[in-house]
């Protein structure tokens, strides 16, 4: 049986489309599954309050779900598009895509559902402070999906750019490689910032009063948590957009693959312990304001230490990209 280049297309798409919404739809089930489980918590701590909670945990499981819809999206979009006339080029970009979205979606489900349920929790605790504890919600969860919409960006330039002045060997491992850069660092960057943020939702609930430093030093804790899914986002675009002279030999192909996973995998622990380390520092933020700016400080300091590793991580795949 010989396949020609449409078909070969069409089943790369339709392969992307299930790992897309399979993998998409695994971190918000268990984001909404940690918010459900937090407001029964809540409600069992004050009964009367669980019309509250109660509407508080649909508005947090609503803000995780956003991931699985990202990839809902991009899973409909890979499977209704017109393979007519495309090139083989196109395979791995559509693969590629939906790779990116659905492991895109998976630390931002989870880490969305983390502030919801701390907020949950935090309503029955101080019920007087619930519409700040719901704001503080929405900021924080808002912020954890930041590292879905890159993937999502890069998943929709995959599918819409006109890659046939591209060569296939070795363009088919630049493609794949830019849909895991920015899926796989998405992942720990998504959960980071939702520690960061639940912590937020449990300080403010601890201390109303500190909730001006604990917000603040959530934002900035969850901003330098996303810097792992900025630098897969970058060479993602590099991948992307760089010039690729054709080459038959296989070493070129695996140097951009392995570039692609490099900063990816690279990605996911200083995403997530940059995610641990603002989530200490807002924690006690809350229990003593007084000394935030030596916390801060700490914070910052930790968090660059432990981002080195994915320094190193873009460094190798650079490396990979334009000199080996």
């Amino acid at each position: 049986m010989q396949w020609n280049p449409e078909t070969i297309v069409a089943v790369a798409a339709y392969a992307g489309a299930g790992i897309c919404m399979g993998f998409g739809a695994v971190g918000a089930a268990i984001g909404e599954g940690y918010t459900a489980a937090q407001a029964n918590h809540a409600v069992s701590r004050n009964t009367d309050l669980s019309g509250d909670v109660f509407k508080n945990m649909l508005v947090g499981q609503a803000v995780a779900e956003s991931a699985s819809i990202f990839a809902l999206v991009i899973a409909i979009l890979l499977m209704f598009l017109n393979f007519q006339g495309a090139p083989l080029i196109k395979a791995p970009a559509l693969f590629g895509a939906g790779l990116c979205m659905g492991l895109g979606a998976l630390g931002s489900g989870i880490g969305s559902g983390l502030p919801g349920g701390q907020a949950c929790f935090g309503i029955a605790r101080q019920p007087a402070v619930t519409g700040r504890l719901t704001t503080n919600m929405l900021i924080g969860s808002a912020v954890c999906q930041t590292p879905a919409i890159f993937a999502m960006v890069v998943a929709l330039l995959l599918i819409f750019i006109d890659f046939s002045s591209v060569p296939l060997r070795p363009g088919w491992a630049a493609l794949i490689g830019a849909g895991l850069s920015t899926g796989l660092a998405a992942i720990g960057s998504g959960y980071g910032g939702g520690v960061a943020a639940g912590a937020s939702c449990e300080g403010v609930a601890r201390q109303p009063l500190a909730v001006a430093p604990v917000t603040t030093t959530m934002l900035v804790g969850q901003a330098v948590a996303q810097t792992p899914a900025i630098f897969g986002l970058l060479v993602s675009f590099i991948l992307l957009f760089r010039g690729i002279p054709a080459s038959e030999s296989l070493a070129p192909a695996m140097a951009l693959l392995a570039a692609g996973l490099c900063t990816g995998l690279g990605g996911i622990g200083p995403g997530i312990g940059n995610g641990q380390v603002a989530g200490g520092a807002v924690r006690w933020v809350a229990r003593n304001s007084a000394i935030a700016t030596d916390l801060m400080r700490v914070m910052l300091v930790g968090q660059a230490v432990s981002q080195s590793t994915a320094i190193y991580a873009m460094v190798v795949s650079l490396v990979l990209i334009f000199v080996v």
